[in-house]
């Protein structure tokens, strides 16, 4: 995991953190690295994503669709570490979260193991068989405030 504490948002601390993973092996000579990011305002459309491809020519960004930050690994590492880094919010300075957080980090990386992803093409296959039934079995409601006799 790479971090970077910054006192802003935006463009600037986005690229810097882009540079300083992109400038490490093996991203730096990998024939592509996949950015995958919500759709947040530094990293949004398709000007950040020529921007990246600009500075870094093997970088491809990829946005997660709107209202679906499950899908970004990131995002529930960030949930994470809201849960068990960020609360409670009794921080008296910046540099009291940039030390929690790297401490973190640090941890995280020292004790972190890959996970084996389960859930196959069969799994969605099924899943969605299921929902289709569920769905069949049930007729259409067209507003909650219809009133059934």
């Amino acid at each position: 995991m790479f971090g970077r504490c910054e006192e802003t948002t935006g463009i600037v601390p986005f690229m810097a953190l882009v540079t300083q993973v992109m400038s490490q092996e093996p991203y730096a000579t990998a024939k592509r690295v996949f950015w995958i990011v919500d759709n947040g305002s530094s990293h949004r459309g398709k000007k950040a994503a020529d921007r990246l491809t600009t500075a870094f020519s093997n970088a491809v960004m990829v946005h997660t669709p709107v209202h679906a930050s499950w899908l970004n690994q990131v995002e529930i590492y960030f949930s994470v570490v809201q849960r068990k880094v960020v609360q409670p919010n009794d921080f008296t300075d910046l540099t009291h979260v940039r030390d929690r957080l790297r401490d973190f980090e640090n941890r995280y990386n020292a004790t972190a193991q890959p996970f084996q992803w389960k859930f196959t093409t069969t799994d969605l296959d099924d899943l969605l068989a299921r929902l289709d039934r569920h769905t069949a079995d049930r007729p259409e409601q067209s507003g909650s405030s219809q009133l059934r006799v």
